[in-house]
């Protein structure tokens, strides 16, 4: 079958043929309908993040339709339309079991440390196949696997309460999951920062008041923030961006008792003043990782109800080819791309 597949560390994506993926006792194969690009795979093809083995086929935005059901595989049908949760773990460690597989010992990343979906077909265990409604499109179920899942994780770890007020920083893929999902949650304001106007023209759509960051300083960003909440600051803000800039930036906006949540990936030092930025306001500066499968549920179930819509956020389709695929990837890594763009084989 055919794929894409990154052959060593900073190396450009290639076409390959490789074999079609057996499908085990408790799995299901999938042939895949859409497959994201997100920001982490700039990361994995520049070799700032490790990627194990290699070559590999990348993407962890998967959605599909079910081909064939391994024998213990149950509550799954041939012809089922699916998206896939792209950490796969052992389901009985402790973690696992108290709910935290992205801390499992043994557990992998589809496209990061296990052959991914940019490809024709992935097998993968039955329960990572969560179904989808036929109200959301593919490639909308395939986004909602990352960009929707890890800025839900982000809010949640941020405990957002109703009636608080929400910076996200960076309006990209996730970005505009977050505003949406902010909102869904309760969030009285929600304030997004961008350099693109489009985007920004697109999170105001979706409720969020702006602040459009190009040519401003990271203190002029901050300042703007405090002017639009009349002094105060943000409860909750979310980086999405990964940069050392932006993570100050979502730090130094907070109001006191806020929470400041690192979604970003960098390998840059963060400064922080301990005084200013933590002790002073007694502000949170947290970390998030990954999402759980628990969430995805959720989010389909608000895709299904029309308060999540990524009609307007899948902005472009490619097909699979490296070629293509690798312009998508260069120019995320200029921040030059759109909100998300969906591979289709």
């Amino acid at each position: 079958m055919r794929a894409v597949r990154l052959p060593a560390p900073g190396h450009r994506v290639e076409d390959a043929e490789v074999p079609m993926p057996l499908c085990g006792p408790g799995d299901v194969l999938v042939r895949v309908r859409a497959a994201g690009i997100c920001h982490s795979d700039v990361h994995y093809r520049a070799g700032r993040s490790r990627v194990d083995p290699l070559p590999l086929t990348l993407g962890h935005e998967i959605a599909g339709e079910i081909v064939e059901v391994g024998q213990h595989a149950l509550h799954h049908s041939v012809g089922d339309s699916v998206c896939l949760h792209y950490l796969v773990t052992c389901g009985q460690c402790d973690d696992c079991l108290a709910g935290r597989e992205q801390f499992c010992a043994t557990g992998k990343m589809l496209g990061h440390f296990t052959d991914g979906g940019w490809a024709e077909y992935i097998a993968v265990p039955a329960r990572n196949a969560v179904p989808l409604p036929h109200s959301v499109p593919f490639a909308q179920g395939a986004v909602m696997m990352c960009s929707s899942a890890t800025s839900l994780h982000a809010l949640r770890k941020g405990r957002l309460r109703a009636g608080e007020t929400v910076l996200v920083v960076g309006a990209g893929g996730l970005g505009m999951s977050a505003v949406q999902l902010a909102r869904a949650l309760g969030a009285s304001d929600v304030i997004a920062v961008d350099r693109d106007p489009m985007k920004l023209a697109l999170a105001e759509r979706f409720g969020a008041r702006t602040i459009r960051a190009t040519d401003l300083s990271p203190d002029e960003v901050v300042a703007q923030v405090r002017a639009m909440t009349k002094g105060r600051g943000v409860d909750v803000a979310l980086e999405l961006v990964g940069n050392p800039d932006t993570m100050r930036t979502a730090l130094q906006s907070l109001a006191p008792l806020g929470r400041a949540v690192v979604v970003g990936l960098s390998d840059i030092d963060l400064p922080v003043d301990t005084y200013r930025d933590l002790i002073g306001r007694e502000a949170e500066l947290i970390g998030s990782n990954d999402h759980l499968l628990s969430e995805l549920y959720e989010l389909v179930e608000m895709a299904d109800k029309g308060i999540l819509n990524l009609a307007d956020v899948v902005m472009h389709t490619v097909p699979l080819q490296a070629r293509d695929i690798n312009g998508v990837l260069d120019a995320l890594d200029r921040h030059a791309a759109p909100v998300r763009t969906v591979i289709v084989p």
